[in-house]
């Protein structure tokens, strides 16, 4: 996660000092706008991507490279789970500690790096089965492994750049997040990077998978390229406006003494947290199989309740009988008392 002051504003809600350039105005719109946020991200990523995870290891069994790279995105947002913890800390105060808020905020770049890595692989996987069709079939066996050894790489790669911050990463105290304003602006750099390098790769292999489209008539090859350019685009709207203004606040810091900047940062990095929860949507809508599969759990799940229902009452059914037959013969034997 980028250090700026509205990420120590997160993590630290209540030590925010009105004379510090920050209006009363700005914190009740921040205390209503963020938990409000946090608990529509949390609620709706974590029951679609926990359908997407049943969905696709359960139901579709990842037949399909795209469907491993697309598992990984799920898993990716396992920072929801902390999202909690963030809508206390806005409405109220950060209580956690210095520990809690380091896991969270590495949780946070873990999930930045790992989908934004899982989204490039997906980009290069698709160049290679749409531009080198024939052999990308041939080899679908070789494309799976490698696509798992990937994912497993794009973890390790990810971990090392969220490290710094499960490591540095402090309770907000007056402007310093970090040790020195050296290793701010370095892990701001990186953040930039992290964004801008990925987008730069996808925009030159979408360009290719264009080119090699308008010289073909599949139009199995376009439905899946607009499956996974929706995903993709999804991320570019959610996360460009966060990055754009991080970019601005490294060229130019005075920004940050603007209040109109203030609520700019908070409204985007919510916009980048709600990423996390669009994609299951955007899976429901473009996939045949996807919704096939979300009605299958559904008539499961009310087959099941069903049953459960049939057996409860069976059992009543059944003790009531035993209860019946118990008083009878309880009656039977005052008639003939000793």
């Amino acid at each position: 996660m980028a250090t700026t002051d509205a990420d120590n504003f997160y993590c630290n809600f209540s030590i925010l000092d009105p004379s510090e350039n920050v209006s009363e105005n700005f914190h009740t719109f921040a205390r209503v706008f963020l938990p409000c946020m946090y608990s529509a991200v949390f609620i709706l990523g974590l029951a679609g991507n926990t359908l997407v995870f049943i969905i696709l290891v359960f139901y579709e069994k990842l037949k399909m490279l795209t469907d491993i790279f697309l598992l990984n995105l799920a898993v990716a947002d396992v920072f929801l789970w902390t999202l909690p913890l963030w809508t206390y800390s806005a409405a109220q105060e950060w209580i956690f500690g210095t520990m809690t808020c380091r896991i969270i905020r590495g949780l946070y770049a873990l999930n930045l790096y790992t989908s934004t890595l899982t989204l490039t692989s997906i980009t290069f996987d698709r160049l290679i089965a749409i531009t080198f069709a024939t052999k990308a079939h041939m080899c679908q066996t070789k494309r799976m492994t490698w696509g798992k050894s990937i994912c497993v790489f794009t973890w390790v790669i990810s971990l090392a750049f969220a490290a710094p911050q499960f490591i540095f990463s402090e309770v907000f105290s007056i402007d310093k997040a970090y040790p020195n304003q050296r290793t701010e602006l370095v892990l701001e750099v990186i953040q930039v990077t992290r964004y801008f390098i990925p987008m730069l790769a996808m925009i030159i292999c979408y360009s290719l998978i264009i080119r090699t489209l308008l010289h073909a008539r599949s139009f199995q090859k376009n439905k899946s390229l607009k499956k996974i350019f929706s995903v993709v685009a999804i991320f570019i709207l959610t996360q460009s406006p966060c990055t754009s203004l991080t970019l601005t606040e490294i060229i130019d810091w005075s920004f940050n003494l603007n209040s109109s900047f203030e609520y700019a940062i908070v409204v985007t990095e919510a916009l980048a947290y709600f990423h996390g929860c669009l994609n299951p949507v955007l899976y429901f809508f473009m996939r045949v199989k996807f919704r096939r599969n979300l009605q299958k759990i559904i008539k499961n799940s009310r087959c099941t309740k069903q049953q459960v229902m049939a057996k409860q009452w069976q059992t009543t059914e059944e003790e009531g009988s035993k209860t019946f037959i118990a008083s009878n013969k309880g009656d039977v034997t005052s008639v003939y008392p000793l």
